[in-house]
C-alpha cells in the first residue's frame, strides 16, 4: 500500500488513508498572522459567518485577510454536495440563518471593502435551493454598502433559471461560476448533481439574462487534464461568454480528498494564460496559487467596473 499510511479509528482498526504528496517550493507560503488577518477573522467569526478562505484551507489566505479582504460563504459550512476535490464538510445540513444577510452586510460596512466576494454551498435540499437566501445578501450589501462592488460566486443551482433570474435581478457587479475542471474528470471530481455541460448553460443563461454582465469561471490544474483537454475547456467558456478565466493548481485539502497527480510549474501556467488570452478573454489569471477568489483578477474586475471605455485595461481583447 505504497502511498498510504494506518490511522487508528476508536473501534481500534486501522484504516488506509492516503499521504499528502509534498509541495514544491514555490507552493510554500507564510503561516496567516498580522494585525489585519486577526481583524478580519475576528469580525467575521463574531458575527458568525463562514469564509471559503478557511473551509477550502485556501493557500492566499494570509495575503487576502491581511489585506482586509475575505471571500464570506454564505448558508452555513456544510454542504449539500460531496464534489473529491473540496474541503467544505458535507454531513446534517442546517436551517438557514435568517439574520445571515444583514450580518454580512454589517460586516462589509465595517471592512470598508472595495471589492467583496460572495460564494455559498450548494443547497439542494431546499425548494428554491437556496437562491432567495443569496439575493437577499445581495440586496442588503447593496443598500448598506453602495460603493462596494460585488462578486457572487454561485453553485450551479441544477441550472435552474428561475434562480439565477432571481440572483441576477439582486444586482451583483460579477457574476462567476466554477468550471472546476475539463470534461473527462468532471464525473470523478465533482458531485453527480453537477455536470460540465450544465454549468456552461449556467455561464449562457447569465449573459442572456443580463447582456453586459461580467462573468468568471475557474479551472484547477494537476488533477490529471491534458493540455488539449484544456483547450477545449478554455474555448467552451470561452464560448459561454465568459470574459475572465482563473488558473491555479489543484492542492490536496486532506488525505481523504482526490490526489495531486501533478504539480505544474509557474512557467506553464504562463505559456497557458498566453494561449486562453488568445481566445479573447478580457483577463486570465494563471498561477499555483491562483483560485477563483484571487486579488489579482479581482483588482482587474474593479478597475474595469470604473474604467474609461477609451482606455484598455491590460490583457484586454481588442
Amino acid at each position: 500500500m505504497e502511498g498510504l499510511v494506518q490511522l487508528k479509528r476508536g473501534d481500534g482498526t486501522e484504516t488506509p488513508r492516503r499521504k499528502l504528496a509534498p509541495k514544491p517550493e514555490w507552493l510554500k507560503v507564510r503561516l496567516p498572522a498580522g494585525a489585519g488577518y486577526t481583524r478580519v477573522r475576528d469580525l467575521l467569526h463574531g458575527l458568525n459567518l463562514h469564509t471559503v478562505c478557511e473551509e477550502s484551507r485556501c493557500p492566499n489566505v494570509a495575503e487576502c485577510w491581511g489585506g482586509g479582504t475575505a471571500t464570506v460563504m454564505l448558508m452555513g459550512d456544510v454542504c449539500s454536495r460531496g464534489c473529491r476535490f473540496c474541503h467544505v464538510a458535507n454531513g446534517e445540513l442546517k436551517p438557514l440563518d435568517p439574520e445571515e444577510p444583514e450580518h454580512l452586510a454589517e460586516a462589509v460596512a465595517q471592512l470598508g471593502l472595495k471589492y467583496l466576494v460572495v460564494t455559498s454551498v450548494d443547497r439542494d435540499e431546499l425548494p428554491d435551493q437556496g437562491a432567495g437566501h443569496f439575493a437577499a445578501a445581495i440586496r442588503a450589501l447593496k443598500a448598506r454598502s453602495p460603493e462596494t462592488k460585488l462578486e457572487v460566486l454561485i453553485p450551479d443551482f441544477r441550472g435552474d433559471r428561475a434562480c439565477l433570474a432571481e440572483i441576477v435581478a439582486a444586482g451583483p457587479d460579477v457574476v462567476a461560476h466554477n468550471l472546476e475542471t475539463v470534461r473527462r474528470l468532471t464525473p470523478t471530481v465533482r458531485d453527480h448533481r453537477a455536470g460540465y455541460d450544465q454549468s456552461l448553460g449556467v455561464l449562457r443563461a447569465l449573459a442572456e439574462l443580463k447582456p453586459g454582465l461580467p462573468t468568471k469561471s475557474s479551472l484547477m490544474l494537476g488533477l490529471g487534464e491534458t493540455r488539449e483537454e484544456l483547450h477545449e475547456a478554455f474555448g467552451d467558456l470561452r464560448a459561454a461568454g465568459v470574459d475572465v478565466l482563473t488558473l491555479g493548481q489543484y492542492l490536496q485539502p486532506s488525505d481523504w480528498n482526490l490526489k495531486v497527480e501533478r504539480f505544474v510549474p509557474p512557467s506553464e501556467f504562463e505559456q497557458l494564460r498566453e494561449e486562453a488570452l488568445a481566445l479573447g478573454y478580457l483577463y486570465v489569471a494563471a498561477g499555483p496559487l491562483v483560485r477563483s477568489s484571487y486579488r489579482a483578477a479581482e483588482f482587474f474586475m474593479e478597475a474595469m467596473l470604473h474604467r474609461d471605455s477609451a482606455a484598455p485595461l491590460p490583457g484586454e481583447a481588442r
